[in-house]
């Protein structure tokens, strides 16, 4: 009876973790799809609202997950630097994803997952200069090909066109490569190129300093609840900003919800992709491993730039292909050297 039963209980445990995969993959390129649709081809330029709509989701969704529903226990805020803390990483992770969201209205979402994965590049690089962890020269080997196939990939800007005065003052002096015939991506754009990648550092940043501040055994918070506290600091953080940033922002919402009578259900879908996101990575995480989410990671990011390139229409060269390719081998070998030479 117990050998029978055995095996079923096993392959409802697959069932149940590939669930959760299918789950974490449909949110993540979910929302980085409906971010770029909403961004670049719906005429909702707002990426700062549009982060302020995620955390105002993450907020209430991770109050009743826990607080009703009971994922997790509940895990109080025991001291004021703790709140301080947590308070620094929300504002670290606000940066990360208004840039992100920012940089999706100038650059394909193929390119953009591509300068992502260089992730592990800027994790090791503050990791070592934040705490003077070193990993094995093997370890930061593999970490060549994943930023030269972010720099294949880019190749040089092709065309001109007329550039708001805050490009201007970005881009300025990096002009001169825009007539080289050995462009990688058509849809580069450097200002888009330079949030991004400062979306994908301050990710990293991030990371490392979560790691710092939330060292030690009293003051550890698990994923869920970490979220919990640092998505009402976020919304605090965003509401002003978009309204001195971005001050037309409630009555051209307003607007578009008039003339397209689905933009509120896009946005209350994509919010909700949000929280989704965060809750089954939590989820692939604990039922699995940080190292099985580091690979599955790396294969989700090739998925969504073949689902953005068909979906969008965004030219591509075989440069551009082979970088993308070079960086995803790049982070696998990262991943294991990391797991060999631990």
């Amino acid at each position: 009876m117990s050998s029978t039963q055995q095996p079923s209980s096993s392959k409802n445990q697959t069932l149940f973790i590939a669930s959760l995969i299918i789950l974490w993959y449909s949110s993540n390129i979910g929302v980085l799809l409906l971010n770029k649709f909403l961004l670049s081809n719906y005429g909702f330029r707002f990426p700062i609202f549009l982060t302020m709509c995620h955390m105002s989701a993450c907020a209430f969704f991770s109050y009743i997950s826990i607080v009703f529903i009971k994922l997790v226990p509940l895990q109080p805020i025991k001291s004021t630097p703790q709140f301080l803390k947590i308070a620094t990483l929300s504002v670290v992770f606000c940066c990360s994803v208004v840039g992100g969201n920012v940089s999706l209205r100038y650059l394909p979402v193929s390119f953009n997952q591509a300068v992502g994965a260089t992730t592990p590049f800027f994790t090791a690089l503050f990791a070592y200069f934040m705490t003077f962890k070193r990993e094995a020269w093997v370890t930061y080997a593999a970490l060549v090909p994943v930023v030269a196939g972010v720099v294949i990939a880019s190749g040089v800007p092709q065309g001109k066109r007329e550039k708001s005065g805050v490009e201007k003052n970005i881009t300025f002096g990096l002009d001169i490569f825009q007539d080289c015939p050995f462009a990688g991506e058509p849809g580069f754009h450097w200002f888009g190129f330079i949030m991004c990648i400062s979306a994908t550092a301050a990710r990293a940043f991030k990371s490392v300093l979560q790691g710092i501040l939330l060292s030690s055994e009293g003051e550890k918070l698990n994923s869920m609840n970490l979220l919990l506290y640092m998505s009402p600091v976020a919304v605090l953080v965003l509401v002003p900003a978009a309204l001195i940033m971005e001050p037309n922002v409630v009555e051209v919402t307003i607007s578009l919800g008039r003339q397209h009578r689905y933009m509120w259900l896009l946005l209350l879908i994509n919010s909700t992709l949000a929280y989704s996101a965060n809750l089954s990575n939590f989820l692939v995480t604990k039922h699995t491993s940080a190292l099985t989410l580091q690979v599955l990671g790396n294969a989700k990011g090739a998925v969504a730039v073949v689902i953005s390139i068909l979906l969008f229409r965004n030219p591509v060269t075989v440069v551009g292909i082979a970088g993308y390719t070079m960086t995803v081998l790049g982070v696998v070998a990262y991943g294991e050297a990391k797991r060999r030479f631990r």
